[in-house]
């Protein structure tokens, strides 16, 4: 098992699986899915079967061929940006090698220009997960790159080579300044994390046996102009908020029955009178989750309308499911096609007789310009996310406050016992400022942006912006369901031992069971630190494949 430096700072929960024998992940252009982005972050290996090269060296003609029928090709035959209006390579006629040779010359010129990315170094994890993102872009043959870029980001993957890319500096309108800096390294350029040694690029492709890159055509456009960053970050975001889902569920549950509530809100003739699918559906789900739990028995104690942190709850989860569903189809799409401009698509012939749309079209495919270079469809859907994910620390945080209460659970004062003094009182504390910075982070941030490029470049979406917020939001919610755990448990450990006749569902049973192996009941005061941490950790794997 390859050795790969986790995630930096405190958010993003992309895991390593130590022991476990690695299969190939198989890329192929379509059917990717963020999981299996995550897989490869993790160190798998990718395949890439001969049908997707085929594809890939067949957009490269149609490319090739548009530039010798005389085609105006950004990035290829005119420059990039503000400098569209310039001849750069005259393609027209037979490519001879002075025709290459300049092509050469400007594409290496081009990604050296754009290596400008700012910031602390971009994870290990997560630089694997773009250059997945990216070669599962090209097998599309959208990019219409030479078929060596791919083979070149197969060997990267599966060497242990990871350039050295900074994390900030895009606005999220392709990620350019940060993805450049992966093309420098195909050049032998830069520097690279190879064998868990930081080290110039040149050494580490001398070592895996790898030949530089000689870019042609608009290889170097097709390497740095995409959201394959940005899109990386999403696809862990997205695997690490499913995993927040799956534990909140049972978090919830737990907590319920700590409180001893009531489950009227969750019975399936309830939501019928008001039948939002996702409300349904998160009913349905919370049914199972309280399956065998003494909540279902009477109790003349209990009340009949609990706090609405507890009794909107299955709205909450159903959102959350609703919204995290939706974007991630849509970085699904994200994933598995090209945001590339020009745009190359095979065997496809004009679907008008009008000039205008007849432009590009060559024998074999078109060469189109595009502007599939934006994100913001699945950009304002990570926004959407980030605010179900506020209303979700509020929720959180305030049953917390609510199990503390004895007004509400007949329980005492901060779920302590004879031997304690404060027990849970000062918890409150990390709990709201958590919970305050989640619903900070919420606020949209994808219209904030100002022209650039000689004001061609008058929009942008700050995309990878937008995601690090939602993930940050991620890693807060785990921390802040940790602490609601703790009390869950804490609080159903008082009840049963005050009625030890009661049950707890077999789903919460199992939770708190394996909760209490890592943060041990609250006899007496003490750090509680170390149990917030450990309780994170736990949720974070909890029930995943990488349990």
């Amino acid at each position: 098992m390859k050795s790969l430096r986790l995630l930096s700072g405190t958010i993003g929960i992309v895991l390593l699986l130590s022991g476990t024998a690695l299969a190939d992940v198989a890329l192929s252009g379509h059917g990717t899915t963020p999981e299996m982005i995550v897989r490869v972050a993790n160190g798998e290996n990718v395949s890439v079967s001969g049908e997707s090269i085929n594809k890939v060296k067949r957009a490269y003609a149609v490319l090739l061929q548009g530039a010798k029928e005389g085609q105006e090709i950004y990035g290829l035959t005119v420059g990039v940006g503000w400098n569209k209006d310039r001849k750069m390579v005259d393609a027209k006629g037979e490519l001879t090698p002075e025709l290459m040779e300049a092509s050469r010359e400007f594409n290496e010129g081009l990604l050296r220009a754009h290596s400008v990315g700012v910031g602390p170094d971009t994870a290990v994890p997560v630089v694997r997960a773009a250059m997945a993102v990216r070669l599962n872009n090209i097998l599309t043959g959208g990019p219409g790159v030479q078929p060596h870029v791919a083979e070149m980001l197969v060997a990267f993957l599966n060497n242990d080579i990871t350039p050295v890319m900074p994390s900030r500096g895009s606005v999220g309108q392709a990620d350019m300044t940060l993805l450049s800096h992966i093309g420098l390294a195909m050049l032998g350029e830069g520097e690279v994390y190879h064998k868990d040694q930081r080290m110039p690029a040149k050494e580490a492709l001398a070592a895996a046996g790898i030949e530089p890159l000689k870019p042609f055509g608009k290889d170097g456009l097709a390497i740095l102009s995409s959201n394959a960053y940005a899109a990386a970050l999403a696809s862990i975001a997205i695997h690490d908020a499913e995993q927040l889902l799956e534990t909140s569920k049972l978090v919830y549950g737990l907590s319920l029955e700590g409180l001893n509530g009531n489950v009227s809100p969750l019975l399936q003739d309830v939501a019928a009178l008001r039948p939002f699918p996702s409300y349904v559906d998160s009913t349905s789900g919370l049914r199972d989750v309280l399956a065998g739990s003494y909540l279902w028995q009477a109790d003349e104690k209990r009340i009949l309308q609990d706090p609405l942190s507890f009794r909107t709850a299955p709205y909450l989860l159903g959102s959350f499911a609703d919204s995290l569903a939706r974007t991630k189809a849509l970085v699904e799409i994200q994933i598995n096609s090209s945001d590339d401009n020009p745009g190359i698509t095979i065997d496809v012939e004009p679907k008008s007789d009008l000039p205008q749309a007849r432009k590009g079209y060559v024998q074999g495919g078109a060469v189109l310009p595009t502007a599939n270079f934006e994100p913001l469809p699945w950009v304002i859907s990570f926004e959407e996310l980030g605010i179900v994910l506020a209303h979700h620390a509020t929720a959180s945080s305030e049953r917390v406050l609510k199990l503390n209460n004895p007004t509400h659970t007949k329980l005492p004062r901060y779920l302590g016992t004879e031997n304690t003094h404060h027990a849970f009182l000062v918890v409150e504390a990390p709990l709201m400022a958590m919970a305050a910075e989640a619903r900070s982070l919420a606020q949209p941030t994808s219209f904030d942006s100002r022209p650039i490029a000689g004001g061609v470049e008058d929009v942008g979406t700050n995309a990878p912006y937008v995601v690090e917020r939602v993930r940050q939001q991620i890693d807060d919610s785990f921390t802040i369901l940790s602490m609601e755990l703790m009390h869950a448990a804490q609080a159903a450990d008082l009840r049963l031992k005050e009625h030890p006749e009661r049950k707890l569902a077999t789903a919460t049973a199992k939770l708190h069971d394996a909760f209490r192996e890592k943060v041990p009941f609250l006899d007496q005061d003490r750090s509680m630190t170390p149990d917030i941490s450990a309780g994170a950790a736990f949720l974070k794997t909890y029930g995943s494949k990488t349990q």
